[in-house]
């Protein structure tokens, strides 16, 4: 951490700290090129194309790759240099924003290619957005964080607004080439901020981790922790109703105003502006309000506010329910967005908020499709409509599952590596699986307060990495337990030791409350022996 926590942080005091200002600002230029590259994309496919359903698969061919790829990208930026892949992330923009600037010179560029650049395109994004994520907790105090965050947001729709204003500036003076050889530049710069970072090394025993491996944790720790399940579902939900203002405002901008590029992007920069204002006071907001209601409010009002747009029969109408739009926009966003690095440990953090993007991402490219087929069918109005009144009765529906949780758990590194008693026999870092045991005992009468917390044991050592997990009851000894639980070999089983939080210890301090023996709970540790094939010849 490079700054000391504020009790009570106001919106900007994370730019008080010289590096996370110096990542904002390639941040936020990192994002003026992707909106001005989408603007650009967009725009120009109403021009190659009169078919809704390929206006709208711009937007899901920008956000499809996050997809796809958003869990080896959350891998790779846990266990490579995260310095050197942010700036590697915007080589890949430049180059591919290159390419559409000398297509688009030539006159060479078509329907369908421009399709697959704008892929590509999103494959930089994909790789960009989950080393981002994880470096932020890094550089600011837990207490800065949602306001880091939110920040973040504003410079996610600073960069909705200056990227529209510079592409719509081009689009209808010099061309979308122009837009591309900008983003470029762009680009260049946004690496060159990268490189003055200076990270610092994070100091281990332990080997890294292997890419396959990483995935394979990543996932396990989300599908087992109950809140960034929550989150995931909320934040699908909300991207797959709200996409289809954002996917489908191209053709809604043809019919408002002069009908050109300059309305599109008067739209654009109302709910970038929108978002901006409501980001400045999301922390006074946040007081307030609890997460969970400012994620319902959020749905509610965006589907609203949509409506409005598509219905309103001037720009000047549009204009304000567009700010709305992006107010409701960040609201909910970011409010999901904190609820999931609050969620996460530092060790996962860019894999998990890779899955989340996953999520987000997921569901904006479906609810592109979706939408976009759904105004190709009948009508632009129509679609927005259906989205608007499905999206809040799919959150009556779910309304039982909050993602705000009652309490955030401490998720402060705590390793117990060191109070593991060495092993009496040579054992080699890949020679597994490795098995744990562990003998409790227990008054009967608490059986079900304590399998209550074996329950949550469960979850815990299964999100830091374990294959399998099991409680058994002893039937010679009433009250006695065994807990097992397997690791995928000694490396694996060290780096576990090495995951644990204040969390993990204040649970672990839980079952030992419940050991009644006059010796703590028994531990041993098993390795794996190799088992000879059937029909193998005996060697002895």
């Amino acid at each position: 951490m490079t700054s000391a926590p504020t009790e009570n942080p106001s919106a900007l005091a994370p730019l008080r700290d010289a590096v996370f200002r110096m990542l904002w600002l390639a941040w936020l230029t990192a994002n003026v090129t992707m909106w001005m590259n989408e603007v650009a994309s967009a725009w120009l496919m109403t021009s190659l194309t009169d078919s809704a359903f390929m206006v709208a698969m711009v937007q899901a061919a920008s956000t499809l790759p996050v997809f796809v790829l958003g869990l080896p990208s959350g891998a790779l930026a846990d266990i490579v240099d995260r310095r050197r892949y942010f700036a590697v992330t915007q080589v890949w923009v430049g180059a591919i924003a290159i390419i559409l600037a000398a297509l688009s010179f030539t006159g060479l560029l078509s329907a369908q290619l421009l399709l697959v650049l704008t892929f590509a395109n999103g494959i930089g994004m994909a790789m960009r957005w989950p080393v981002f994520a994880a470096i932020v907790p890094d550089v600011v105090p837990r207490a800065d964080l949602p306001a880091a965050l939110a920040l973040n947001g504003i410079a996610m729709n600073m960069s909705r607004v200056i990227g529209p204003v510079i592409a719509g500036a081009l689009l209808a003076s010099v061309g979308s080439a122009y837009v591309y050889l900008l983003n470029a530049v762009l680009a260049v710069i946004a690496f060159m901020l990268i490189l003055r970072w200076r990270s610092e090394p994070v100091v281990s025993a332990l080997p890294g981790e292997r890419f396959f491996a990483a995935m394979r944790v990543g996932l396990q720790h989300v599908t087992q922790s109950p809140r960034m399940r929550v989150v995931l579902m909320r934040i699908f939900l909300f991207f797959l109703q709200s996409v289809s203002l954002t996917a489908l405002l191209p053709l809604i901008a043809r019919r408002l105003g002069d009908g050109g590029p300059g309305t599109f992007t008067t739209l654009l920069v109302a709910m970038g502006g929108g978002a901006v204002a409501m980001a400045l006071n999301l922390t006074r907001l946040r007081q307030r309000i609890r997460r969970d209601t400012m994620v319902y409010w959020g749905v509610c009002v965006h589907a609203v506010a949509a409506v409005a747009v598509v219905l309103s029969p001037t720009l000047w109408l549009a204009v304000p329910a567009m700010a709305v739009a992006g107010m409701a926009w960040i609201a909910t966003a970011n409010s999901l967005t904190v609820a999931a690095q609050l969620a996460l440990p530092n060790w996962v953090r860019a894999r998990g908020m890779s899955i989340y993007q996953m999520a987000l991402m997921g569901g904006s490219a479906a609810g592109a499709a979706l939408w976009g087929y759904v105004a190709n069918v009948s009508s632009v109005p129509t679609s927005i409509i259906a989205a608007a009144v499905i999206g809040p009765l799919v959150l009556l529906l779910t309304r039982h599952h909050g993602a705000g949780g009652v309490v955030d758990e401490d998720l402060t590194p705590t390793p117990v590596s060191a109070t593991a008693p060495p092993p009496v026999i040579d054992i080699a870092p890949n020679e597994g699986p490795v098995m744990v045991t562990v003998e409790y005992l227990i008054d009967p009468a608490q059986a079900q307060a304590f399998n209550a917390v074996m329950q949550q044991t469960r979850l815990a050592r299964l999100r830091q990495g374990a294959l399998s997990w099991g409680l058994f009851r002893d039937t010679s000894l009433e009250g006695r337990y065994i807990e097992y639980f397997l690791d995928e070999n000694w490396i694996e089983h060290q780096r576990r030791l090495a995951r644990f939080t204040a969390a993990d210890i204040g649970l672990r301090n839980r079952r030992l409350s419940f050991h009644i023996g006059t010796e703590p709970p028994r531990t041993r540790r098993y390795i794996g022996e190799p088992i000879r094939g059937f029909g193998a010849p005996d060697e002895g």
